[in-house]
């Protein structure tokens, strides 16, 4: 018998992918130099936690 339990997960993993790319294309578009290239691909890995983080104080959770 399939194990169901994670059926449609894989939507929230292609949302978190488009949002990556969409964020690493802005991050290299405003780079001045090569590291700051390859800070924004770090950035851009973590930034969906920067936005919980202040939604969070914003709503003061």
């Amino acid at each position: 018998m399939a194990d169901y339990k994670y059926r449609g997960a894989g939507a929230w993993g292609g949302a978190y992918m488009l949002a990556f790319i969409g964020a690493f294309v802005y991050y290299v578009q405003h780079a001045q130099s090569f590291w700051d290239g390859v800070a924004g691909f770090f950035e851009a890995l973590v930034w969906p936690a920067f936005l919980v983080y202040h939604l969070m104080v914003f709503l003061k959770l």
